[in-house]
């Protein structure tokens, strides 16, 4: 049975390109927050390590998984599966720590679904505008002008369930995003106000979306 001495459960999720895995890898420097490692089925990048951003397995491994229903949540984005095993996340909450989540709206909603006596904070992280997501997306690892559009099509679809997170917060500058989501954790740990304006982002997403 969980306690007040668990820890709680932090979902990042973003469009692709707009930086929630490096604010992840950020706010995993704090005491007492682990990254929830995910399994997938995609090609590691070339600066992606095995078993540390991910764990690359087969389509049957995946598969099998699936069937053991050993998955918190899993969902296939971009023709390539990712999912979280349950245990390591449970595991990790019971002995206090706090499990940082790089993950998609579609397995944000099944770990919300899935109601679990744990704390859990989501926040969805979105550009500054659609320019400087396309600079983004290009200037990555995807050289292939087809992959960028197919992003920024996926873009236009992703962005419409911000409304499902706690917080939406803007990536326009890293060290300011970070600080942002960083107080926003603290204040919902400690009970403390709240620095948040939420007319602000709808106006900011109806500007994404026009």
């Amino acid at each position: 049975m969980p306690t007040s001495n668990d820890g709680i459960m932090v979902i990042l999720s973003s469009p692709s390109g707009a930086g929630k895995t490096t604010l992840v890898k950020l706010l995993s420097d704090q005491d007492n927050f682990e990254i929830s490692i995910s399994h997938t089925t995609r090609l590691p990048r070339p600066n992606e390590t095995q078993d540390e951003d991910y764990f690359f397995v087969s389509d049957k491994e995946f598969n099998r998984l699936i069937k053991n229903e050993e998955f918190l949540e899993y969902a296939k984005v971009f023709n390539n599966y990712y999912g979280t095993t349950r245990t390591p996340v449970i595991d990790k909450l019971n002995k206090g720590k706090n499990v940082l989540f790089d993950i998609d709206w579609q397995g944000a909603d099944q770990i919300k679904n899935k109601n679990l006596d744990f704390k859990l904070i989501t926040f969805f992280i979105l550009p500054p505008s659609k320019k400087i997501l396309f600079e983004r997306l290009s200037n990555r690892d995807m050289k292939d002008k087809l992959i960028v559009e197919e992003r920024m099509k996926q873009f236009e679809r992703d962005v419409l369930h911000w409304i499902n997170y706690n917080y939406v917060v803007i990536n326009d500058d890293l060290a300011t995003c970070y600080k942002k989501i960083h107080n926003l954790i603290n204040a919902e740990m400690t009970n403390g106000s709240k620095d948040y304006d939420l007319e602000y982002i709808r106006n900011h997403v109806a500007n994404l979306t026009s």
